[in-house]
């Protein structure tokens, strides 16, 4: 299984067939507008353009499970990407990552990666999976590591041979 086998769908409301994203290296992020750790859109946007021409991607998807934080529509959130934080990278409508309705390819993410002591669940927004060219999910990473922090673990990612 690889995140190619899932189909979200984008902020506009069409659907995204993941495997568009073949031979590219993904951050993975549930994100939310007015979280502590909104401020870290500056540094996804940040390594999105700096690797983008590389074959690197950030999806973003947008999640109110945490503490109400992401209440907006889909074109509010949009608006408020692009308008505070500058963002181009592609963000998807708003979906769980946790629950009985979380979406399939957390659901995924989350089995493949499993956090701190074996717990599978989305602690809180900001949560992010690395995802290697074949689509398999090579590392997870907490609320609190700044998008500047993994830098390094992208630049392998991206200049490893894709499997």
């Amino acid at each position: 299984m690889s995140i190619y086998e899932f189909k979200p769908t984008a902020i506009d409301g069409s659907p995204v067939d993941l495997s568009l994203y073949n031979g590219k290296v993904l951050l993975i992020v549930n994100v939310a507008s007015k979280c502590g750790f909104t401020p870290q859109y500056a540094g996804l946007e940040s390594l999105y353009e700096k690797f983008k021409d590389r074959g690197f991607a950030v999806l973003g998807f947008p999640c109110n499970q945490f503490g109400g934080q992401e209440p907006g529509t889909s074109a509010e959130i949009l608006s408020f990407c692009n308008l505070e934080y500058g963002v181009t990278f592609p963000l998807f409508s708003k979906i769980d990552v946790n629950g009985p309705n979380a979406h399939p390819l957390y659901t995924y993410l989350k089995s493949a990666k499993p956090g701190i002591l074996g717990t599978e669940a989305i602690k809180w927004n900001f949560t992010k999976f690395l995802i290697d060219k074949s689509g398999e999910p090579i590392r997870r990473y907490a609320p609190n590591d700044k998008p500047e922090a993994i830098e390094a673990d992208i630049q392998e990612a991206l200049n490893s041979a894709a499997a």
